[in-house]
């Protein structure tokens, strides 16, 4: 069961880290208020290209800090959950 548990862990913070680049790529598009094919360089120039790139940049700065941060909360909590036994019994 710990195994599940574990990789269905994983697996969320997979699925957050492509979401959020996803979102930060929305996001910026959004922001330009540019849906066409302009922004994508199918029809614009380098310009619109570079955007995206810095809005997958972006998203992905966004995605590793966010998904770092609860990574090392899980860490930090599965670290307390296997020391309060110890406690437990100290007491």
């Amino acid at each position: 069961m710990k195994f599940i548990i574990i990789n269905s862990f994983r697996t969320m913070v997979y699925v957050a880290y492509i979401s959020i680049i996803i979102g930060g790529i929305a996001l910026g598009i959004y922001q330009k208020g540019e849906f066409t094919g302009e922004l994508l360089g199918l029809t614009g120039g380098l310009a619109q290209l570079a955007d995206f790139a810095v809005f997958a940049f972006g998203g992905w700065v966004a995605a590793s800090l966010i998904c770092g941060l609860i990574v090392t909360l899980l860490d930090i909590r599965d670290d307390i959950n296997d020391r309060l036994p110890d406690a437990r019994r100290d007491m």
